[in-house]
């Protein structure tokens, strides 16, 4: 690299390390909390020469964390897989087979993307009560899954109309079926989308917070990020306790994102590339 693009290239990895620094601090602000005496007060990025590694335990065992993290993971595990699968399939019906009336279903899924989250939980409470769902498990999956439809259709359908036509063309006149095509061709140029959206999933699902919160009344049934309200009272907030729990509730999705994410840069790439 000679000397004139290097300076070309300065301001760009100056801007990466910027936003670099933006999203690392925080981070490393909250891990150096987490081993802080608890009687200290935080105060920024500050790390302490006797880290008080224990915090971890404390907050794990005060939280009653593992109750909560099989919660959690049983919810990823009803939500995450079954959403991806139904997605796909709506997707290449509308965007492949071009079924009648998919550009309607496609725009209303759209429409619902623009309503607040939060404007759904109060209905949802009744009718999971109506239908006797209320405190329990499938009545918060199912919730779930359908909320997360209009984004992970919208998702899919981009990969499957940027795939070229000629492959659901040359396989029609080889005398494939269309589950074939979309078993032996579309799936596996899909798993980088796949894959991305899965983890985008799993990120949205493993946070939620509210509608537990809302449709379970039994606490252990909540997920992990419900568990981060223990450390709060009338009295006060322990701190040190509170960002060792937020470290806990964010280990696992950054240790998905850090193994998917070659697939999910892939996607991005293909949808710059293609789109």
């Amino acid at each position: 690299m000679n000397t004139r693009q290097a300076r070309q290239k300065a301001p760009r990895y100056a801007l990466l390390g910027a936003v670099a620094l933006y999203s690392v601090v925080p981070l490393l602000s909250m891990f150096s909390a987490a081993i802080m005496p608890q009687s200290v007060i935080p105060e920024g990025l500050n790390f302490t020469l006797h880290p008080q590694w224990h915090n971890f335990v404390a907050a794990w065992s005060l939280a009653n964390m593992t109750t909560l993290l099989k919660s959690s993971v049983l919810l990823v595990l009803g939500v995450v897989p079954v959403a991806v699968l139904i997605s796909t399939l709506a997707a290449y019906a509308i965007a492949v087979l071009e079924i009648p009336l998919g550009k309607l279903f496609y725009f209303v899924l759209l429409l619902t993307l623009a309503l607040p989250f939060e404007i759904v939980v109060i209905p949802l409470y009744f009718q999971d009560q109506s239908m006797g769902l209320l405190d329990s498990r499938w009545g918060l999956v199912l919730p779930l899954i359908g909320l997360n439809m209009p984004f992970a259709v919208f998702w899919m359908r981009s990969h499957f109309v940027n795939m070229p036509r000629e492959l659901f063309e040359a396989g029609s006149v080889d005398g494939a079926s269309s589950w074939q095509l979309f078993r032996r061709v579309h799936l596996p140029l899909a798993q980088p989308a796949l894959a991305s959206l899965g983890l985008l999933m799993f990120l949205s699902t493993w946070n939620q917070f509210l509608l537990p919160l809302v449709l379970m009344s039994n606490p252990n049934e909540w997920t992990l990020a419900g568990a981060l309200q223990t450390f709060q009272n009338k009295y006060g907030t322990n701190e040190v306790l509170l960002a060792a729990g937020a470290v806990e509730l964010m280990a696992p999705t950054i240790i998905v994102y850090l193994v998917l994410q070659r697939h999910f840069i892939k996607a991005l790439i293909q949808g710059a590339v293609k789109g």
